[in-house]
């Protein structure tokens, strides 16, 4: 490792909103820094300034990575792109949401939902996992959502609940054949954020809606801990859906 950096870090998504929160956290726990985009390259660069004021190194890539082709070459490139410093760290952060309701939906947005929610997903631990596995250490974190374990029919967000389903059981299988390997993979899951485009007050228990910093904690909480915490879901969503 160069000095006290860990690894690298490569967050999908990241050049602003929750993506840069996440990589400039990961950034304030030592590790060097893969910041993704599609296409916002300014906004990511502005990401990767804040990363490195933590002390590490930082770098822009940028992938379509609903295209799993792309998203596995990001993969390895964010794997070499600091000598002595491999990939450690995989938060997938991307992921598009549409509400619209279900007989209005169109198959391009069908597919959109499940190409950067799930698809890109896939390819992206696919790629990691056996990359992490052979440096015996690995943390893969993936970003879901609160309802997707509790099948109650939301018409207007079919497909994004449909695609964040199968990123939970996508962990929950990743984590199963990873396990006492070095690698973890598991989920966080917000409900309504203070970025979410709905906020439907009214169902969240906790009466507010979460903040982005306690998405990030959650996020932390996995990078942190042992391999032994493995194939997990931990809700973000104030008890909404209980």
């Amino acid at each position: 490792m160069s000095g006290n950096q860990r690894g690298t870090a490569l967050v999908t998504g990241a050049a602003r909103g929750i993506g840069r929160a996440l990589a400039v956290a990961l950034a304030g726990e030592g590790y060097a820094v893969a910041v993704h985009y599609r296409g916002s390259e300014e906004d990511a660069r502005e990401t990767a300034r804040q990363c490195q004021a933590h002390g590490v190194l930082a770098t822009t890539l940028q992938a379509d990575v609903t295209e799993p082709g792309q998203a596995r070459q990001l993969v390895h490139t964010a794997h070499t792109a600091f000598p002595d410093l491999p990939l450690a760290v995989l938060l997938n952060n991307v992921g598009n949401y549409v509400h619209k309701p279900l007989l209005e939906t169109t198959d391009a947005e069908w597919t959109e939902m499940l190409s950067s929610n799930l698809t890109a997903t896939f390819a992206t631990c696919q790629e990691a996992a056996p990359l992490m596995r052979e440096a015996g250490f690995g943390r893969i974190v993936n970003l879901g959502y609160a309802g997707a374990r509790h099948q109650v029919a939301r018409p207007g967000i079919v497909p994004y609940a449909i695609a964040k389903a199968g990123v939970l059981h996508l962990t929950h299988a990743l984590g199963k054949v990873l396990s006492g390997t070095g690698v973890s993979v598991n989920v966080v899951s917000p409900g309504v954020i203070e970025t979410s485009v709905s906020q439907p007050l009214r169902e969240i228990p906790a009466g507010r809606v979460g903040t982005v910093a306690e998405l990030v904690d959650a996020a932390l909480y996995f990078v942190r801990a042992s391999d032994y915490v493995t194939g997990q879901e931990l809700e973000v969503a104030g008890g909404w859906n209980l």
